[in-house]
């Protein structure tokens, strides 16, 4: 992805790239790239949504979407359509090319979040005041499911599993839940976190799912194998000192990055579960942050009305990052069969490791201890 010479960060003594993108005038509550990684989408509470080129870092498009507050948006997987929600309590579909409003749901409080399912079909809303959850479908607006009480309190995000078989909740009760489409049931709920629960996002072989929460920490779960069930998340600490409102994993899940009121972003290496790195800058709550495609970009967005394009394909090689790995005693080494670099003990011997842990996974042969015969 060709881009052109970014600023430096010059807020950290570390050498990442970053591009400033300023226009909004009120708080950037949601940010994600579209297009190829070549424009990104954007809604604010200054009531707008926008369409951003990267390159030029200029507005392709503003539409003027509600008369109060939008407080999250999403762009469906062709680009031709995106979403908005607002304090207004409702939830609101739109041409992309004519900016024509195409269907408006209704929810009986504010509608805090919402998403497109991955093939685009369905969409998913949720609300505070009957912390409710509404599936509708895309192309009529018409309302699939509704899903009252499904918390005790607002729902703060809501998504579909990458496979939309499943829709992932979260809320300020502190928990997070995975309500099946086709059996209508609830069938996973997570508690754990000691404070409201922000977000969550799941890796696209659906074996992990992370929630984010403002007791500061993120918690990384294994739904696919249900070992949570016996053996608790993995807890990813020490990262920030704010409370935490954001994450997502990287296409190949070897990174997870989160945003804070701390006013950072972080980068979590998955393969130690472990803080790799903090990119400062904003000067405010970031609200939202997600990484491009081709995993060599952040975009983040925060209070401070602005998105960052953050580059972070050369961390690997940051000495700040080098001297860490050092520290906890790691190595890196390439894996034979899909190439990606990882981290091994220094201890361990790099000819018996020579997979990745993702393609070890991956393997249908993988190390399952044989049953004693009785």
């Amino acid at each position: 992805m060709a881009r052109p010479r970014p600023t430096i960060n010059t807020n950290t003594n570390i050498k990442v790239k970053v591009k400033v993108m300023r226009g909004h005038t009120e708080c950037v509550n949601r940010c994600k790239l579209c297009c190829q990684d070549q424009k990104i989408f954007t809604v604010s509470n200054d009531k707008t949504a926008r369409i951003w080129d990267i390159d030029t870092g200029a507005v392709l498009k503003t539409y003027n979407c509600h008369d109060m507050f939008i407080t999250s948006g999403d762009i469906s997987p062709d680009n031709t359509r995106f979403l908005t929600c607002s304090w207004d309590k409702t939830l609101r579909l739109w041409d992309t090319e004519t900016g024509k409003m195409l269907w408006q749901g209704r929810h009986d409080g504010i509608v805090t979040c919402c998403r497109f399912s991955h093939n685009g079909k369905m969409v998913v809303s949720g609300s505070d005041l009957d912390h409710s959850v509404s599936v509708w479908h895309t192309g009529e607006g018409t309302l699939l499911h509704h899903l009252k009480d499904q918390h005790k309190s607002t729902i703060t995000s809501c998504s579909f599993t990458p496979n939309d078989e499943r829709i992932c909740t979260t809320s300020m009760d502190k928990s997070t839940k995975l309500w099946d489409l086709e059996s209508k049931r609830t069938t996973v709920k997570l508690e754990g976190h000691i404070n409201v629960i922000s977000s969550c996002c799941m890796d696209r072989n659906e074996r992990w799912l992370c929630t984010s929460s403002w007791d500061k920490t993120l918690q990384v779960w294994d739904i696919s194998t249900g070992m949570f069930r016996s053996q608790g998340p993995v807890s990813l600490s020490k990262g920030h000192e704010g409370s935490v409102s954001c994450c997502d994993f990287t296409r190949d899940g070897t990174l997870l990055v989160s945003g804070s009121y701390d006013q950072t972003v972080t980068l979590w290496d998955m393969e130690t579960c472990m803080h790799k790195l903090s990119l400062k800058g904003h000067s405010d709550w970031v609200t939202d942050c997600s990484f491009s495609e081709d995993q060599k970009w952040v975009i983040s967005c925060s209070k401070d009305k602005t998105m960052r394009f953050w580059n972070i394909e050369d961390t690997d090689h940051i000495p700040f990052v080098l001297e860490q790995r050092r520290a906890i005693g790691l190595k890196m080494v390439n894996c034979e069969q899909c190439g990606k670099a990882f981290s091994i003990a220094q201890l361990e011997d790099a000819r018996e490791l020579s997979l990745c842990v993702f393609c070890r996974l991956a393997q249908p042969n993988r190390n399952v201890p044989e049953l004693d015969e009785v």
